[in-house]
């Protein structure tokens, strides 16, 4: 690993998709990989239904775990809408990997506000490179919708400097027992249709 290796992530969806794990799951296995990490959910609302955001930044020294307009190498975005509200921490020439999936926003849902969900169109308009995973479609063909995160955990994780074998490891380290094997599987799926993608 070369010392002058660093990255700025932001996951973003919203609450009750699995959002605070996936962070989890990419800081311990950064932090295995020798880097120094730091991490923050700068919107902790974690209630099903509100906006949450993660930041994670690794590096041979990290000093602030907040990333700024323009610095994010990535945005893995667990929802559409989630990842145009958050393209301005984007910097130029990063990527987006999105799930292609909307959750309205309550005051859509109610009828106060109307939404346009044509987001890949928004990041055509802006030049921004993207990558749009069917990931709840590939949870169920798998066995269980709760294993998006390992998906999109997975596609993130081919543009990582480190060895997949580390994320494996965190993966038995921190999900529950009963559930490793369906994530592990989830995980593995992810990054196969993002290798997919960049060919």
């Amino acid at each position: 690993m070369g010392l002058d290796v660093r990255g700025d992530i932001v996951i973003t969806g919203v609450g009750g998709q699995g959002i605070i794990l996936a962070s989890e799951i990419l800081s311990a296995a950064l932090l295995k990989a020798g880097f120094d990490v730091k991490q923050s959910e700068v919107h902790g609302m974690a209630q099903r239904g509100g906006s949450v955001v993660s930041h994670i930044r690794y590096g041979e020294r990290v000093f602030s775990p907040v990333i700024d307009q323009g610095g994010a190498d990535f945005i893995l975005s667990f929802e559409l809408l989630e990842a145009a509200r958050y393209l301005n921490l984007l910097k130029k020439g990063g990527r987006v990997i999105i799930n292609n999936y909307t959750i309205p926003p309550p005051t859509v849902a109610t009828g106060v506000e109307e939404m346009n969900t044509d987001v890949p169109g928004y990041l055509n308009e802006k030049g921004v490179i993207y990558y749009l995973v069917d990931a709840l479609e590939m949870a169920s063909e798998i066995g269980n919708v709760r294993v998006v995160n390992s998906i999109m955990v997975g596609g993130l994780s081919v543009f990582l400097p480190m060895d997949k074998g580390l994320f494996i490891e965190v993966i038995k380290d921190r999900v529950k027992k009963e559930f490793v094997d369906i994530n592990l599987k989830a995980f593995e799926r992810g990054r196969e249709v993002m290798e997919g993608m960049l060919k």
